[in-house]
C-alpha cells in the first residue's frame, strides 16, 4: 500500500525557512517522481516543484529562488526548504506522486497526481 505522509513545524516565522520532509512507504523512492504542492486559503492547487526518479530536480519558475527540494533514499524521505517564507506561504502543504506536465507554471491540478499526503498545514506569522 502506498502511503506518503508529510511532517514538519504547523508555524514558522516571516523570514524564516520552512522545511517539510515527506516519508513515502509501499513503493520505491528513485523509481518514482515526487512532487511538493501547495494550496493557500481560498486558492487554487499550485505545484512548487518536483523530483524527478534519476534525481533532477524542477521548479516552479515564480519560487524557485526560495525552493530546494532532495531526497534521501535510506530514510525514504522527500524534502522541501522554502526560504525568506512570508505570510502569503501559508499553506497546506502536500507531497504527491508524479510531475506535472507543465513545468514551466505553477499551475496544476489533482489528476497529475495518483498519490497523495494527507497535507500539512504551515502558517506563517510572527
Amino acid at each position: 500500500q502506498v502511503r506518503l505522509q508529510e511532517s514538519g513545524p504547523g508555524l514558522v516565522k516571516p523570514s524564516q525557512t520552512l522545511s517539510l520532509t515527506c516519508t513515502v512507504s509501499g513503493v520505491s523512492l528513485t523509481l518514482n517522481n515526487w512532487s511538493w504542492i501547495r494550496q493557500a486559503p481560498g486558492k487554487g492547487l499550485e505545484w512548487m516543484g518536483g523530483i524527478h526518479y534519476s534525481g533532477s530536480t524542477a521548479y516552479n519558475p515564480a519560487l524557485k529562488s526560495r525552493t530546494s527540494i532532495s531526497r534521501a533514499t535510506s530514510e525514504k524521505q522527500i524534502h522541501l526548504q522554502l526560504s525568506s517564507v512570508t505570510p502569503e506561504d501559508t499553506a497546506i502543504y502536500y507531497c504527491a506522486r508524479g510531475l506535472p506536465r507543465d513545468k514551466t507554471t505553477g499551475e496544476t491540478t489533482r489528476s497529475e497526481y495518483d498519490y497523495w499526503g494527507q497535507g500539512t498545514q504551515v502558517t506563517v506569522s510572527s
